[in-house]
Formats: C-alpha cells, sequence, structure tokens
C-alpha cells in the first residue's frame, strides 16, 4: 500500500453542526482598505465584498481554535511545530505532507461567518459610525517622550450575532465521539479567550447557543441518537445557562 493510499479515509458520513455565534463585545478582524481619504477610518473590518456587511472568515475560527487546543496540550512552554500537533488536533483540522510523512485531511469544513438576518435588520435601524459598524478610538503612549499616538479601530458592535456553521466528515465511526469531544473543548477554550484583533484590551468576546445537529450518510437512515447526544453535548458544556 503506497504512502498516498494510507492516508486515504473512507467517508461515512457527514455532521452538519449549527449554531448561533453572539458577540459579548465589539470584535475587531482586519480588512484591507482600497483607499484612505482624510478622516478615513485607521483600521476597518472584513466585510462580505457584495452586501458589505461584517462576516466573520471561517479561517480566523479555524486558526484560532486550533492554537488554543494545541497550546492546551503541549506539554512545553514553546509551542511545537503544526506538523506536530496531537493526533486528536490533527485528525480535525488536518495536516500538511513533510519529507516522507503522509499529510491528513481535515475533517472539518468551516464556513464563513454571516450575520442572521435578525441582527442585520437591527443593525440597519441604528445611528452607526459607520455602516453597521462602531469607531472605537485609542491612544498609544510612548514611554519616553509622552507622545500619543491616537488612532481609529471600527468595530463589529456588541449584541451582533452570526451563523455559525461546521461540517464534519465521519470517517471512522469509532472516533465522531473523541472528535466532537475535542471540537467541544476547542469551542469552549474559544468562549473564554476571544475572537480577531486586539482581545486583550476586551475586544472579540463570544458566546455559542442553538445548538442545531444533522446527519447524512448515503449507508443509510440518520443517526438519531448520534445527533442527540452531539446537540446535548455541546449545549451542557458551552451553554448550560440555556438549560
Amino acid at each position: 500500500m503506497s504512502m498516498e493510499q494510507e492516508h486515504q479515509s473512507a467517508l461515512r458520513g457527514k455532521i452538519d453542526l449549527r449554531a448561533i455565534l453572539r458577540l459579548e463585545s465589539g470584535l475587531h478582524i482586519g480588512g484591507a482598505s482600497e483607499f484612505a481619504p482624510i478622516g478615513a477610518v485607521d483600521s476597518p473590518f472584513i466585510r462580505d465584498p457584495l452586501t458589505k456587511k461584517p462576516i466573520i472568515p471561517g479561517s480566523s475560527l479555524k486558526g484560532k481554535i486550533r492554537t488554543l487546543l494545541a497550546r492546551s496540550l503541549s506539554e512545553s512552554y514553546i509551542l511545537n511545530a503544526i506538523e506536530d500537533d496531537a493526533d486528536g488536533i490533527a485528525r480535525l483540522f488536518g495536516s500538511a505532507a513533510k519529507g516522507g510523512r503522509g499529510g491528513k485531511p481535515s475533517r472539518l469544513q468551516f464556513f464563513d461567518l454571516k450575520m442572521t438576518e435578525d441582527s442585520a435588520r437591527y443593525m440597519e435601524q441604528l445611528e452607526l459610525d459607520t455602516y453597521m459598524g462602531e469607531i472605537k478610538f485609542e491612544n498609544t503612549i510612548n514611554r519616553l517622550t509622552a507622545a500619543a499616538n491616537p488612532r481609529q479601530i471600527e468595530r463589529v458592535p456588541a449584541g451582533t450575532e452570526f451563523e455559525f456553521r461546521l461540517v464534519y466528515n465521519i470517517e471512522r465511526e469509532d472516533e465522531w465521539r473523541a472528535d466532537m469531544k475535542t471540537l467541544c473543548d476547542g469551542l469552549m477554550l474559544l468562549q473564554m479567550d476571544y475572537l480577531g484583533g486586539h482581545g486583550s484590551r476586551g475586544y472579540g468576546r463570544i458566546s455559542l447557543h442553538g445548538f442545531r445537529v444533522d446527519h447524512f450518510t448515503l449507508r443509510g437512515a440518520k443517526d438519531t441518537a448520534m445527533m442527540q447526544e452531539i446537540e446535548t453535548m455541546m449545549q451542557e458544556t458551552l451553554c448550560p445557562s440555556d438549560d
């Protein structure tokens, strides 16, 4: 059997996991601006290029959750290289091939998060600093000269809700439960940490609620017991106050 065949896996089914991600504090995930006229915001947030509404890139979620898990499981003060992540992390997030070592495809597929329709309608009614955004004025002070360096950071306001979604590939039927536990741990760490930039100053606090799980397979009927177990695991671990 070749190295490539050893790292291929059968697809036993898919789990579609959805929830609502709520901003508990203003969020800033930086986006590029095509031009910077006088008076423009110094650091705008990323927007959907079509609707101009704020989005949360799936890559931001994937990278943050993976890093938090790796830091939590690291046995050293220095974080290991990504190809040396623990098997449970590599199974979920994938690993690239290196030298004679084969890579692993990610079992998780993240989606870009768009605002819920209710949040979009609510934000459109508010008198905000920018389209669906607020401006946070900040100063950095030079310790030696005491000179101030003012700047304007655009944030998605607290209270905004986004549609969270990811899909998990079931490759081994004896591993989905452990994988869901690892994912749940990563989401819990995210709720206790922050998303985006400037988290040490209070930005990017989030919460998750309203979990919904679906199961798709070509091999038979949906496993409703599995769906319920995953939904209960997420609900009880990540938002017990909703019970």
